[in-house]
Formats: C-alpha cells, structure tokens, sequence
C-alpha cells in the first residue's frame, strides 16, 4: 500500500507492506537508526517516536497506521547541528551511558514538556514511566529534564528579534 507521511520535517511517498511495523520503516527505509528497537513488545521505549505530536513507540505501530500523519524522531530535535535544549541538558547532566535508552527518553520527554513545561520530579518520572534505563538509573535523567523545563521556560521568555530589531550575524 501506498503511505504519505512527514517524518522531521520531510514529506514521503512510500510503498509499505501492511504489516511492515514503523520502527522499520524507520530504521530500515528512511535509514533513521536514532530510534532503537529493544524488547519489541512496547515495554523498554527505546523506539518512542512522536507521532502526531504524541510520545508513540513505534514497535506496536504499522507503517500503514501512519498515512497522512507526522512523525519526530530524534534525529527531528537537533536545530541542524544545534543541540535542543533538551539533549544539551541530557549531555550536561550526564542523563546518558551507553546511550541505547537515550533516543526514546528524550522523545518521552519533549512530549511531557510540550504538555506540562513545569513539572515536579514525580510528574516527569510519571511522564518517564514507560521508558527503561539500565545503565544510569533514573535521577541524572530526571535531573535533566527539569533543567531542560527551565531552559525552554527561559527561552520562550526572551522576546524574538523581529520583536526587538536584532538581527543575527
């Protein structure tokens, strides 16, 4: 079956089998290798991917389901080879190790501070919950998302350059 879906940004025309799973097409077609599969059965999160501006793990989803839709995968958040707040905060507070859990947690993540950018602790490990670590543990991810809440809280804050006059270099 043919499928138009935008993934980063991108619109695709692609044919798909039905039970081609998304995580496959992700990885596999569109060469997105950002989005890990883990356990396969949507437990671990390693393939959270937003899907439609909600956090989705993209093992129990068919390519076919996703017709129309737009999709974000980790490799969506960098601003070019501008970190976004948010993964800048994961590298600044050591919320990483092997970095196999990394892409879903950060897309877990960008889904709960799009719906609440101020969490407390028990929201974001609440927000968090369907995403495994093995390496970290869990404080130093938590840690960084509240320091990526107050980053954007900060940024959305400042008034843009058109406003201003400023321009950039």
């Amino acid at each position: 079956m043919r499928i138009e879906v935008t993934v980063n940004g991108i619109e695709q025309q692609l044919e798909v089998e039905p039970r081609l799973l998304l995580v496959d097409l992700l990885r596999d077609r569109l060469h997105l290798t950002g989005t890990h599969l883990g356990c396969e059965d949507g437990k671990c999160g390693a393939c959270t991917i937003s899907l439609e501006e909600q956090p989705v793990k993209s093992c129990m989803v068919f390519a076919s389901q996703v017709d129309g839709c737009t999709i974000v995968t980790v490799e969506g958040l960098a601003d070019g080879v501008a970190l976004s707040p948010l993964q800048r905060a994961f590298q600044e507070h050591h919320a990483l190790q092997c970095g196999f859990c990394t892409p879903g947690f950060l897309i877990a993540a960008r889904g709960l501070l799009e719906r609440n950018p101020n969490p407390t602790e028990e929201e974001i490990r609440r927000g968090l919950a369907g995403n495994l670590c093995r390496c970290t543990g869990y404080t130093n991810i938590v840690r960084a998302v509240r320091a990526a809440a107050e980053a954007m809280r900060e940024e959305a804050s400042r008034p843009s350059p058109e406003v201003t006059g400023v321009t950039k270099p």
